[in-house]
């Protein structure tokens, strides 16, 4: 049976002990030593990383009480120095933590219980049991959880029996029936936990909520504690400051600039709308005057795709004509038909397209197609001149 140091003290990051068994698996190289602070997976916290002996721990798991470590190869002695990854495992300490205070406050000012916790590399969430919370319920909650951890509360954990735990008011009851350990938050809640805390809820440092959404009839809160939140702060205002630079305004001003920046652009789009209608106009009477058949084709230096539909659909609606077009710059190739050709645009691309390694389709009438490389456009533009003239 392994001896878990991160429960005599989570605050345990460097120790020498013994190897007491080697494993060689399908899926790596596992250790198990007399004692570890090394904390496996599990209850909704990932497994610390570390090193013994300089070697890169890559996972940690529970087995029948013992503690198996995945390591990169076997150390070369018994006798081993070990050393937790202490930014990961203060990091994971800080959420637990700071999600045991978060569902506490959930069930005083939201009355929803928190059924499910997960904390991941970029944030944790929990599920609660409300179908809806509006912002200002969730303002409240941040401001209240974050009273808690400014008043700096006493968090404890320590081990009873069946007995003893159920005369505490735990959140809810255990599993497990022999050596329960509980987690108190003092004046706050009695929870039944296995993983790793911090000692008072000022470690926990700020808790920041980001979002809330709908999940299946719940609601799912997004936040991140201590030095996350603080990262998360800091690249806001990086961005804050990249903004404030670009619209040359306060950043108390930026919403009302951002906002008049979007009206000139609305305006300028729909001052180049109209010149574009005009340009496809003045073109689409071009190629239509030049004597090319019954079918007009065209290379463009750098015309867009979507411009290049709308002036293919407007001159199949001018007249009984089929169109193709093909853009150099981003390697499009459009075609459309307005007549009773019997061309069906798109079973024409899906004919032909694989041998050019071009992917698309579209309609009987118009279909559109793109390519990796100008040498496949051109090719396959070339190809389909030619088989439709």
């Amino acid at each position: 049976m392994t001896k878990k140091l991160y429960y005599e003290s989570t605050h345990i990051r460097e120790w020498e002990t013994r190897i007491t068994r080697k494993l060689e698996r399908e899926d790596g190289t596992y250790l198990v030593m007399e004692e570890t602070a090394f904390y496996p997976h599990g209850g909704g916290q990932p497994c610390d990383l570390g090193w013994i002996d300089k070697i890169p721990v890559l996972d940690v798991v529970q087995e029948e009480g013992e503690i198996l470590h995945k390591v990169e190869r076997f150390p070369e002695k018994e006798e081993v120095g070990c050393r937790l990854d202490w930014d990961r495992r203060f990091d994971h300490m800080q959420h637990h933590s700071g999600q045991h205070l978060l569902s506490a406050m959930c069930l005083e000012v939201c009355q929803a219980e928190t059924f499910s916790f997960h904390l991941g590399q970029d944030y944790a969430t929990i599920d609660i049991a409300r179908s809806d919370l509006p912002q200002d319920q969730l303002m409240m909650l941040e401001l209240e959880v974050n009273d808690q951890v400014y008043l700096n509360r006493k968090i404890s954990n320590y081990v009873v029996s069946r007995e003893q735990a159920a005369a505490l008011p735990l959140v809810k009851q255990p599993k497990v029936t022999d050596d329960i350990r509980i987690v108190e938050i003092e004046g706050i809640e009695y929870n039944a936990c296995g993983g790793t805390h911090v000692s008072a809820t000022g470690e926990i440092g700020m808790i920041k909520l980001l979002r809330a959404e709908k999940q299946k009839g719940h609601m799912r809160l997004y936040f991140k504690c201590g030095y996350r939140a603080l990262k998360e702060f800091n690249a806001g205002m990086e961005i804050l400051g990249s903004l404030s630079v670009r619209f040359n305004t306060a950043k108390e001003e930026i919403l009302d600039r951002i906002a008049k920046w979007d009206q000139e652009q609305k305006l300028l789009q729909t001052e180049l709308n109209a010149v574009k209608a005009e340009n496809d106009a003045y073109l689409a009477g071009k190629l239509l005057a030049e004597p090319q058949g019954s079918l007009i084709q065209h290379v463009f230096a750098d015309k867009p795709l979507k411009d290049m539909q709308n002036l293919a659909a407007k001159l199949t609606e001018e007249a009984e004509v089929t169109v193709l077009f093909v853009s150099n710059a981003d390697h499009k190739v459009v075609l459309a038909q307005g007549g009773q050709s019997g061309l069906a645009c798109g079973g024409f691309f899906r004919q032909y397209l694989a041998d050019y390694r071009g992917k698309g389709g579209g309609s009987d009438k118009i279909a559109q197609a793109g390519f990796a490389t100008r040498e496949d456009a051109m090719a396959f533009y070339h190809f389909a001149a030619q088989s439709l003239s």
